[in-house]
């Protein structure tokens, strides 16, 4: 089994925030950051959800429960119950953003030196919340289709009791890096391994509605509380970032009662409720079918976009990147042929004003130097096409100074 142990005194940054020093380069075009697009935000609707919210000043401007507003927890049920999870608005609580749902986990499930299971390559944050709470981080191989439970399976029976891990935390939805999707049949077989070993899963899903292709896969969540030896296997994260705005920052959990009774305690600590101004404006905007109206212009968009940048890849890059294309999500994940260190290309990139993120950002141990992750939904169809471009000359100004 393989483990990362954390050096406690020296904790790390967002290796993705380190390349924003970069943003303020005139003409520099970024395909690093996930940040959505600004110019898809549904602008009149918000505003339309905020005269609604506003009506009720008094509600929308004092503390609210530290479990959520009402009426939100309400509209959030009715979302996730159109994902397929069985849940009333008591199954939930609210959250600042979904980070925040995994960073009252963290606070509430583990002790220093608790083992915790994440697939390889995983989302940098997870890993930074994990280290800061001096958890021992242990990977669980993954292939083109995601996390594999049989391995899963195998490393979990070779556990004693005391080294047992307390949760396995997974994005099996258009996953932040590799955009890649977890097939139906190993989200069964993932779910009978956890329940065989009484093992957490936590799904992170803020991405799940950003489908562009293919039949949507009923979540982990959805799967588990269908069943009742399982409907506690499953926490459930989302947010409304990528889908509604990032600056709402609403999200939302989905667990057994005891977690959310923990974690409800975990937040009065932290920022005792969500803005009750954004919530009111969440309820609004979703009680209204706002985001059932908007979330078609948002996939046929972001599905364009994710069309050229894999194209112009292809078209200008050819054999010397690898890449598959996504269904969905915001990301796409490749690979420098001929063993191209990514770190040091994007000194090249850079250079020539476009940015991506090196894959090692994304590993927990061992990381493979030639990994890439780009995103397309900030930048224009224009600036991906430029993009790709500058990207082949980086590579080929690359070559040359080696």
């Amino acid at each position: 089994m393989r483990i990362f142990n954390p050096v406690f005194e020296s904790p790390q940054g967002s290796p993705i925030r380190e390349l924003f020093k970069y943003l303020s380069v005139p003409g520099m075009i970024s395909l690093a950051g996930g940040y959505p697009a600004s110019d898809l935000f549904d602008e009149a609707g918000l505003a339309e959800a905020m005269t609604v919210a506003f009506r009720n000043s008094v509600g929308c401007l004092q503390y609210s429960s530290s479990e959520g507003l009402p009426g939100l927890r309400e509209a959030l049920a009715q979302l996730s119950r159109q994902r397929g999870i069985p849940c009333d608005a008591d199954d939930l609580i609210v959250t600042s953003g979904s980070q925040q749902g995994f960073d009252l986990l963290v606070r509430v499930l583990l002790s220093p030196g608790d083992a915790v299971l994440v697939e390889q390559p995983t989302y940098p944050a997870t890993l930074q919340a994990l280290r800061l709470a001096q958890a021992r981080i242990e990977t669980v191989a993954s292939d083109l289709d995601g996390i594999d439970p049989a391995q899963l399976d195998s490393q979990l029976t070779r556990c004693t009791q005391e080294q047992r891990p307390k949760f396995l935390y997974l994005s099996p939805t258009f996953a932040n890096p590799t955009g890649l999707t977890l097939g139906l049949e190993r989200r069964r077989a993932l779910l009978e391994v956890a329940m065989r070993h009484d093992l957490l899963i936590i799904e992170d899903d803020p991405y799940g509605d950003l489908r562009f292709t293919g039949v949507a896969i009923p979540t982990l969540a959805a799967l588990a509380r269908t069943q009742p030896e399982t409907r506690d296997q499953v926490v459930y994260l989302s947010s409304l970032s990528k889908i509604v705005a990032p600056g709402v920052r609403i999200g939302w959990m989905i667990g057994p009662a005891e977690v959310l009774k923990r974690c409800t305690i975990a937040k009065q600590t932290a920022d005792l409720c969500a803005s009750g101004w954004m919530q009111s404006i969440a309820e609004a905007y979703l009680k209204q079918g706002l985001l059932e109206r908007h979330l078609p212009v948002l996939t046929a968009a972001y599905h364009e976009k994710c069309l050229a940048l894999v194209s112009g890849l292809q078209t200008h890059l050819g054999q010397r990147f690898e890449c598959r294309m996504p269904a969905g999500g915001l990301f796409v994940w490749g690979r420098w042929s001929e063993g191209l260190d990514a770190k040091a290309v994007l000194e090249q990139a850079i250079e020539h004003k476009v940015m991506y993120v090196p894959g090692s950002a994304f590993y927990a141990e061992v990381p493979d130097h030639s990994t890439v992750r780009l995103s397309f939904a900030a930048p224009s169809l224009e600036q991906i096409g430029h993009a790709v471009e500058r990207l082949a000359l980086a590579v080929q100004a690359f070559g040359r100074k080696v």
